[in-house]
């Protein structure tokens, strides 16, 4: 993977029902990051394999971020579709993280099928890498993403997260304890 070096990345902390939280942006306000205070070294660790050492600098997240968030806690399910987001993953990662937008909130998905929407069937394993491997989770909704037998798998922010999540977007789940 080719890594992008950016200028400048802000960080922001966002309080949400789940815990407070970190949103990474750019200079013109597209989400770069986004995840919880318990796991931030998983974020910084994403961010340096996709834009290489970057300082991280303290600013006001612009209120086009924020809005988005505070709605989709408040009760909007599809509140977060509206922020800007960009990465510098593999053309592969790209493709099943915009493959994972296709998935309607309370909705869920097992990763065969997200492997089958992108067109690649057999790459069942490498679309749960990539999909491990999201830096803007939440917004590119990796946690919709369940076992092919429903059961919930891995998620950057913990199951307990996962299953709130799932829930908070009215998903139907019918998962083994």
């Amino acid at each position: 993977m080719t890594k992008t070096p950016l200028e400048a990345l802000f960080i922001s902390p966002i309080d949400t029902p789940l815990g407070a939280a970190q949103i990474v942006f750019d200079g013109v306000g597209v989400l770069r990051a986004f995840d919880w205070d318990s796991h931030r070294e998983r974020m910084d660790r994403l961010l340096r394999r996709h834009y290489g050492v970057v300082a991280l600098r303290d600013a006001p997240a612009p209120q086009d971020l924020l809005d988005p968030f505070h709605a989709y806690f408040g009760g909007e399910a599809g509140a977060l579709a509206a922020i800007p987001w960009a990465t510098a993953g593999t053309a592969f990662q790209n493709r099943v993280w915009q493959a994972l937008c296709d998935i309607p909130a309370g909705e869920t998905w097992s990763y065969g099928r997200l492997a089958l929407h992108i067109g690649a069937p057999s790459a069942v394993r490498a679309v749960g890498l990539a999909n491990g491997a999201n830096p803007v989770g939440l917004v590119v909704p990796c946690h919709r993403v369940i076992g092919a037998n429903g059961s919930l798998t891995g998620y950057g922010g913990g199951l307990e997260r996962k299953r709130w999540l799932l829930a908070h977007e009215g998903a139907e789940l019918r998962l083994r304890p």
